[in-house]
């Protein structure tokens, strides 16, 4: 059994998503980050980090104690080779899925989240930020168009890769992006979007993106984003 501490956020759901997929027995434990409870002392004994998700193994493959995780390319890398799913076994094939889950840990989460957060969770609207980082994220979504122009998934076959990205492309509206722009990630968005564990990751969620920046409060914002490097406040 794993529990899966979650909120539906683009990073939460991809954990989600991969669970679904794989059929691994799990626990969602929700952390609601909006009310400050990724920096609970007992959350932070799983993640350090104090973001979501965060996963306790309570079966892991070398039989010892409970193995916990943070950072979500790390988990669906464990998951993936655990399971012995989405990641393929060949030197070469593994290296392809990796770089597109590094690329998108790297790259696509964080210009996409810092427009997510200009766009909406920013108390005021500052036009050069918000300009910036909806560029960069039309930038990347060419990146993915190119790569899907001949090949039905990144990565040969559906993988850990496809896993991370969806969630990041499914607010595409929010991301102020049209995916009419891009037919090759269109059609790779529908493929996945149809897949029944990705009808069962999203069904009865409200993902925590879509809101208006009016609708946020200030309570929320503390909590999200007016952390510094010293002792958390709860």
């Amino acid at each position: 059994m794993i529990d899966l501490y979650f909120w539906p956020t683009p990073n939460g759901l991809k954990l989600k998503l991969f669970l679904e997929e794989a059929g691994l027995s799990y626990h969602a434990i929700p952390v609601d980050i909006g009310k400050g409870e990724q920096h609970r002392p007992e959350f932070r004994l799983v993640s350090p980090n104090g973001k979501i998700p965060a996963l306790i193994d309570h079966e892991p493959a070398d039989g010892g104690a409970p193995l916990s995780l943070f950072e979500s390319g790390a988990m669906l890398l464990y998951l993936a080779e655990k399971s012995g799913k989405f990641i393929p076994a060949d030197v070469r094939g593994r290296a392809d899925v990796l770089q597109w889950l590094f690329w998108q840990v790297g790259g696509l989460g964080p210009m996409a989240g810092q427009n997510g957060h200009f766009r909406v969770f920013a108390p005021t609207e500052i036009a050069y930020a918000i300009e910036r980082y909806t560029k960069e994220v039309h930038r990347l979504f060419g990146v993915l168009d190119k790569r899907l122009a001949d090949r039905e998934f990144l990565a040969g076959s559906y993988s850990i890769a496809d896993i991370a990205c969806y969630p990041w492309i499914v607010p595409y509206k929010p991301q102020g992006q049209d995916l009419n722009d891009f037919p090759n990630l269109k059609r790779w968005f529908g493929v996945i979007a149809a897949r029944p564990a990705t009808v069962r990751t999203y069904e009865g969620v409200a993902p925590s993106y879509v809101r208006e920046r009016a609708n946020i409060t200030d309570e929320e914002r503390k909590h999200l984003f007016g952390q510094t490097g010293n002792a958390p406040k709860g």
